[in-house]
């Protein structure tokens, strides 16, 4: 017979960052927090990092938070506050938290996340926990979010981004090469593509005799996919039809505009080899 298996095998793998999003998706600005997650995972979860949808994961994400160094929190507010307006919880208030009477899966706020995985884990529970809420508009039956919370949701995006997330991408190389293939493809080593299209959902146009790849949000924005072409993460984009007139192939130097945000490949006087 084999060994069982020690608790400790059963529990969740560690991270750096984990974010969290509570609220509920069916109650128009409620579901700010879960919202927010699907964005971040369309935006490219880098290692190290790992999201939950606290709103159906209901006392799970207590369990969760076992093993992650940071945690970050977002869900909706009604203080009466104009909607959008964004609260970061001061460390004082996570201190002296309410007790879990009434706690369900259906009403799990994001002081009962904390105040439950205090409970559950004991010792185990992180202590470097950030909390942002954000005030609702409206939290009709069916509707979506409201325009005030939406802009609200982007500004929080943009926090969790620079003070949790941009220090575990991969450093982004100002200079570097890419390679034009013989059937229409371009390919991207994993460290570029993981630094600068982390959702692998691209714009590619020509302009200025030279090829631009512009990072879109993830694939409902449209575009082309960068596909995973090996193990190690390198990626490749069917280019041909943009390129339709150059028959190009070999590799081309890049340089990242930071004024367009865009990876910027000269097309000029590149042709297809002679065979």
């Amino acid at each position: 017979m084999g060994s069982a298996k020690a608790p400790d095998d059963l529990e969740p793998r560690g991270c750096a960052v984990l974010v969290v999003g509570c609220g509920n998706l069916l109650r128009g600005d409620d579901g700010v927090g879960p919202v927010l997650v699907r964005h971040l995972w369309e935006r490219g979860v880098p290692e190290g990092a790992r999201l939950v949808d606290g709103g159906t994961a209901g006392m799970d994400v207590a369990f969760q938070m076992r093993g992650a160094q940071r945690v970050v929190i977002v869900d909706a507010a009604a203080t009466s506050s104009a909607p959008g307006t964004i609260f970061k919880v001061p460390g004082a208030e996570l201190a002296d938290l309410p007790p879990l009477q009434g706690l369900h899966t259906h009403s799990f706020r994001w002081d009962h996340a904390i105040a439950f995985a205090r409970w559950a884990l004991g010792d185990d529970c992180p202590t470097d926990i950030t909390v942002y809420l954000i005030e609702v508009e409206g939290v009709e039956l069916g509707a979506d979010l409201s325009a005030p919370v939406l802009a609200a949701l982007e500004l929080v995006i943009d926090r969790i981004e620079a003070d949790h997330l941009a220090a575990l991408r991969p450093a982004a190389a100002s200079e570097t090469t890419v390679e034009f293939t013989a059937d229409g493809y371009l390919r991207l080593d994993a460290a570029l593509a993981a630094s600068r299209f982390p959702s692998d959902a691209v714009a590619a146009v020509v302009r200025d005799g030279d090829l631009w790849l512009i990072p879109l949000r993830g694939p409902r924005s449209g575009g082309l996919l960068l596909k995973q072409r090996n193990p190690a993460g390198d990626r490749s984009l069917l280019i041909r039809e943009v390129i339709a007139d150059r028959a190009i192939s070999g590799v081309a130097g890049a340089s990242w505009d930071d004024a367009t945000k865009s990876l910027r490949i000269s097309l000029r006087g590149r042709r297809e080899p002679p065979g």
